[in-house]
């Protein structure tokens, strides 16, 4: 079933996004976090903020080294050399930062178990479809660089690098959602603040 669900993610990226942003603002609207005013509220948004904004700088990286390349060559430079799956790896430091930003440990951790349930078996088929596409070139890159958790000791880049800046700053409305939910946040924050919105629930 995590699969089927996995496949259905996969094929469906813009819709499901779509989905989950209309839902998450809904949830924000009706609850609240119980930190609300005490520094622990403060030290959460502050390292939500902190991972969000590596997980945008570091999607962005990732897009640029992919941008005309996808499915048509096997990239194992720059983050690519220090992981197969960059890009998933600050998508996840991004869900988490988010989930932190709301200054709840609860969305953060719910991100962060949705994230593990649903991603391995997206990278999985993807991954398969590399090695049908790439052969031996791709088993022995995933041989020596790790799937998910980059390996800086492997880190290493071509002097130049050509991309397709068309592709780019289409791909750039994706990195960049991250800092939009933040700003989503806030906004709700705000309407709690001067009542506009009376949240129903506080989460711890």
């Amino acid at each position: 079933m995590l699969a089927r669900l996995a496949g259905i993610v996969s094929s469906n990226r813009v819709l499901v996004s779509r989905i989950f942003a209309i839902t998450f603002f809904l949830l924000l609207v009706v609850m609240d976090s119980a930190q609300e005013g005490s520094i622990i509220s403060s030290i959460l948004f502050l390292i939500g903020l902190v991972l969000v904004g590596i997980a945008t700088v570091g999607r962005m990286w990732c897009v640029m080294y992919i941008s005309g390349y996808k499915n048509s060559e096997l990239i194992m430079s720059g983050p690519y050399s220090m992981s197969r799956n960059p890009l998933y790896f600050f998508s996840f430091l991004g869900w988490v930062g988010v989930g932190l930003a709301t200054e709840t440990f609860t969305f953060g951790v719910v991100f962060a178990l949705t994230f593990w349930i649903v991603y391995p078996h997206i990278i999985q088929r993807e991954e398969e479809h590399l090695r049908v596409k790439f052969g031996d070139a791709f088993r022995d890159y995933c041989g020596r660089t790790p799937r998910f958790v980059p390996k800086p000791g492997l880190f290493h880049e071509p002097e130049s690098y050509v991309v397709n800046p068309r592709l780019f700053r289409r791909a750039m409305g994706d990195v960049l959602w991250f800092i939009w939910l933040v700003g989503i946040i806030e906004f709700v924050e705000a309407l709690h603040e001067y009542q506009f919105v009376i949240p129903l629930l506080r989460l711890p």
